[in-house]
């Protein structure tokens, strides 16, 4: 492992951080729905996001909006693994790669939910974030692609069968949270008051309030009663929701 300095590497962590954010900014859902010459902000729940574009443009669509933000979600991450992989915080064993992937990945979310190219009014970053863990935790160990695929099954379960979309969501970024967490606890079990493993940590934290905090309205209006379900059943027949 080559140790590097923090002072050494922080203008390359910013550019980093830059670059996500502005790949976050791209919204995939509001390009699909300007080709079929409209705006899916101005339509159901305005949201340019997975579940409005299913509910507006029918099930296929929806899928191709959710698999393009998971990628945008986690290219980025990759690119922050590749450039420090192999290296170490000089006078630790904290991996370099651990701390930039989720600088990177963090970034675009916050992107995704506040683009600057949309008036800071973007979507609520489930599948861009779905997308951060699922190649980040590839990155800790290969089969952790399946475990991750697994999470994601069950979340598209869990809406199959409630047909509660925000839940469902918010269910899964939950365990992929939890999952990386116990990975770091574990990793880094000797060396918890270590700085770095704080940082990136509070980087799970941050990201895992960002979505809850994105879909504030759908929980109130869950508790209330109020929450529009999203039917897998209907969509995969070409019925779409208003």
């Amino acid at each position: 492992m080559n140790e590097i300095l923090f002072r050494d590497v922080w203008w390359i962590f910013a550019v980093l951080a830059v670059a996500s954010y502005f790949v976050g900014c791209f919204n995939f859902a509001l390009l699909i729905s300007k080709i079929k010459h409209k705006d899916v902000r101005k339509m159901g729940s305005g949201n340019p996001g997975t579940m409005n574009m299913s509910r507006q443009f029918g099930l296929k669509i929806g899928a191709a909006t959710l698999f393009l933000d998971m990628f945008k979600g986690g290219a980025m991450v990759l690119v922050g693994y590749f450039v420090f992989r192999g290296k170490v915080f000089a006078g630790t064993d904290f991996l370099v790669s651990d701390l930039a992937r989720y600088v990177c990945g963090v970034c675009v979310i916050v992107g995704h939910i506040y683009p600057v190219t949309m008036k800071f009014k973007g979507g609520k970053g489930i599948a861009s974030t779905l997308g951060m863990f699922w190649f980040a935790l590839t990155c800790d160990y290969w089969w952790m692609f399946f475990a991750a695929l697994g999470i994601l099954v069950l979340t598209l379960l869990y809406i199959f069968k409630s047909e509660w979309g925000s839940m469902g969501s918010l269910f899964g970024v939950s365990l992929l949270t939890v999952a990386q967490g116990l990975i770091f606890y574990f990793r880094y079990a000797g060396e918890l008051n270590n700085p770095y493993v704080i940082a990136v940590f509070m980087l799970l934290a941050f990201n895992c309030f960002l979505t809850w905090f994105a879909h504030r309205k759908n929980i109130v209006a869950l508790l209330a009663g109020e929450e529009h379900r999203t039917s897998v059943r209907k969509l995969s027949h070409g019925k779409k929701e208003s």
